[in-house]
């Protein structure tokens, strides 16, 4: 039978391993991973834009239409029209820039916006996103967001399979990681359930009507509209 000594020894070294496991951790969340390598093109948005013209005038004329978009014209697309906590917000009437109200924490959300039960809106998220940048590899989607939790800026890295069911957005994660800890499969699963399942969510998700699909393909997001 071990002595005193011994099992007190190895309840020193267990206490003090779990202590270095548990900061290691926090470093690693807290060390935003680089982002990725994506071009800027202050034009592409235009592009993007005058292809969504000229498949919907396609798909009134009842002729078949889709839409392709590259990696740089959907960053720039985003970048022009994404609004995310840190571009400047339209002031309302009496309403300072900025919304004015951020440290009030109505019905328990956190000062970033973002319920403290861990449920959340796609409004919400995005009031707590920095910057979102988005590259496509094959058929896998590969999103980068930096968002603020509690004032300390964390980055996210998601990568899935887009698609759409049922006239709605589909996201089917494989991979993924918080600042730089790796994400345990179930947890990527049950979070993105959870959110894309929420009465909120659910329709921000649905399709506009004259579109039959969304997905990514060879590396380009491709938008396929109704006949």
């Amino acid at each position: 039978m071990p002595s005193a000594d011994t099992l007190k020894t190895v309840y020193r070294a267990l206490r003090w391993g779990a202590l270095v496991a548990l900061g290691a951790i926090i470093v690693l969340v807290l060390r935003k991973s680089p982002p990725p390598n994506v071009a800027y093109d202050p034009n592409a948005s235009a592009r993007v834009e005058q292809k969504l013209a000229a498949a919907d005038q396609a798909n009134a004329a009842g002729q078949p239409a889709q839409v392709q978009i590259d990696r740089t014209e959907l960053n720039s697309y985003l970048q022009q029209n994404l609004q995310t906590s840190s571009s400047p917000a339209p002031a309302a009437a009496g309403v300072p820039a900025g919304g004015g109200s951020s440290d009030v924490k109505p019905g328990g959300f956190s000062t970033n916006g973002v319920p403290e039960d861990g449920t959340a809106t796609l409004d919400q998220v995005q009031s707590a996103v920095k910057d979102v940048k988005v590259d496509m590899d094959g058929d896998l989607v590969k999103a980068y967001v930096v968002f603020d939790f509690h004032g300390k800026d964390l980055s996210l890295e998601l990568d899935g399979h887009l698609g759409s069911q049922d006239g709605y957005l589909k996201f089917v994660p494989v991979a993924g990681k918080l600042g730089s800890l790796p994400l345990p499969q179930s947890t990527l699963d049950a979070a993105v359930q959870k959110m894309m399942e929420s009465p909120e969510n659910r329709e921000k998700l649905k399709l506009p009507n004259d579109i039959s699909d969304i997905h990514i393909e060879n590396g380009q997001a491709v938008v396929n509209y109704k006949q």
